[in-house]
């Protein structure tokens, strides 16, 4: 018998991933679990930090700075960007310290590594489905319609879901070696905020900022995809084809890239963690 390395996309063994799925279920539940299981403020607390991040950039952009927001509430507009950014940065900041916080697991039994990162997912996504909730609400107090866009709801969380899972990937294989990155990770996702159209929409953004430096502003994937989730829920947004598919294709790419570079660094993980 000869064995052979496998290359291409069965390098990824996601068949496996599929025969394990049971397990991965498993730890995405359990981490839901821990968050609403004996808390005291429990789903209130998943709702209050959208809302108070809403009611912040309100005050900050939408009364001090005066920043555009078309004929949309303030508040409902913000409320909508850091829906889709707490979706974002929660599953990012998961999955980048997902193997460290299970290296118990990792250096007693086997199974696919890439269940745990991919784990990391559930607990935003569950947060996510309640704060959703809230957004619906909101729209109905503002009589805010937001039209058939909001269909594509999904594909713009997807898209969101995926490019934070690529980085998590990288950043969760790297951590296993260099521990230190998780100090760094939270500090470049706060800035990551701010360069952003969460608290402002990209209108300001043309708006405001020197023709010369919105291109460089532009090659953030997140400006595009933000505004993309926005637009899905309030109907209003300044999007370009270009833009938005070279957001999409960065996304996309990045989750495929960095899922095989996590394959690649999986051998070592038990020798080091």
């Amino acid at each position: 018998m000869v064995i052979e390395p496998v290359k291409g996309f069965r390098s990824l063994r996601l068949a496996e991933v599929w025969e394990f799925r049971d397990l991965l279920f498993t730890l995405g539940m359990r981490d839901v679990k821990l968050i609403y299981k004996q808390t005291l403020l429990g789903v209130a607390w998943v709702v209050m930090q959208p809302l108070i991040g809403a009611g912040i950039f309100t005050f900050v952009f939408g009364m001090l700075a005066d920043m555009p927001s078309g004929k949309l509430p303030y508040f409902a507009f913000s409320f909508a960007g850091m829906l889709g950014w707490t979706l974002f940065s929660a599953t990012l900041n998961g999955a980048s310290m997902v193997m460290v916080t299970n290296s118990h697991l990792v250096s007693k039994i086997y199974f696919p590594r890439l269940i745990l990162p991919l784990s990391s997912a559930f607990q935003p996504m569950v947060n996510f489905g309640v704060s959703l909730i809230l957004m619906l609400a909101i729209l109905l107090i503002y009589s805010i319609n937001p039209g058939p866009q909001i269909l594509l709801m999904p594909i713009a969380s997807m898209l969101l879901l995926m490019f934070a899972l690529g980085i998590g990937f990288w950043c969760s294989s790297i951590m296993v070696r260099y521990r230190d990155l998780r100090f760094v990770i939270p500090v470049a996702v706060q800035f990551l905020l701010y360069a952003s159209p969460v608290g402002y929409s990209l209108a300001a953004i043309n708006e405001k900022v020197p023709v010369e430096y919105q291109t460089a502003y532009m090659l953030n994937p997140l400006a595009s995809l933000i505004e993309f989730f926005r637009w899905t829920l309030l109907g209003e947004g300044t999007l370009s084809p270009i833009w938005m598919t070279y957001s999409i294709a960065v996304a996309v790419v990045t989750f495929i890239v960095g899922a095989f570079a996590f394959r690649r660094s999986e051998r070592g993980f038990a020798d080091v963690i």
